[in-house]
């Protein structure tokens, strides 16, 4: 079976080569979990180049949820384009503040039920929040992770769903926080979608390639 302890071990040594995601450069800038959540939402469908300056942008008018819920929707519409969405992500914006000061006192909760439960927030959203923002365990699974451990012949899955279900079954506890962020940076340098550079790939020894038809 791949060696997963040894292959990530590995692409820390070499991550810091490589540039890391806009959600963890946000988490290690701010630490701050609803700054946080909100860059995660804004990210959705969206590139980091997008994502990072619309943020910055949003966060210079309101760090928190009540005063992002007394910007109106137009206001933040034309703070966060051109996110991908950005008109439901501004509705969805102000939705999720006014849960968050309803129900969590303007905090954004720990569990991950509750996560799940605000506005706009699916699995991938509060796994990250979970892992970035407060430092507890959690499996994020967004298309790099589901490619690069299903390259890796770990995991024979279809969907990121069920990667993150067989994840969680097989990989070891350890290893479950930093994941997201090394296979993303992984996969958007080296691990990509199509044509990865598997000649200039640290793993390229020891990867199965599983279901890789041209590489560079």
């Amino acid at each position: 079976m791949f060696d997963v302890g040894r292959a990530l071990a590995v692409l820390r040594r070499a991550m810091p080569a490589w540039q890391a995601p806009v959600v963890a450069e946000f988490a290690r800038e701010r630490r701050d979990p609803f700054s946080i959540l909100v860059s995660c939402l804004l990210s959705l469908r969206t590139r980091d180049e997008t994502t990072g300056p619309a943020s910055r942008r949003l966060f210079r008018l309101a760090e928190t949820p009540a005063a992002l819920l007394r910007l109106s929707s137009r206001t933040i519409e034309r703070t966060i384009y051109p996110v991908g969405f950005y008109r439901t992500k501004a509705r969805t914006l102000r939705a999720l503040a006014q849960t968050l000061l309803d129900h969590h006192r303007g905090r954004v909760p720990t569990d991950l039920d509750a996560l799940l439960a605000l506005p706009g927030v699916g699995r991938k959203t509060a796994n990250l929040v979970l892992t970035e923002a407060f430092d507890l365990p959690g499996i994020c699974v967004d298309t790099h992770v589901h490619r690069i451990t299903n390259r890796w012949g770990y995991v024979t899955t279809r969907t990121p769903s069920a990667t993150e279900m067989a994840l969680r079954a097989t990989l070891p506890r350890r290893e479950w926080r930093g994941l997201n962020t090394l296979l993303v940076a992984f996969g958007q340098t080296i691990c990509r979608p199509l044509s990865p550079r598997c000649s200039s790939c640290p793993l390229n020894a020891v990867c199965p390639r599983r279901g890789v038809g041209r590489a560079r």
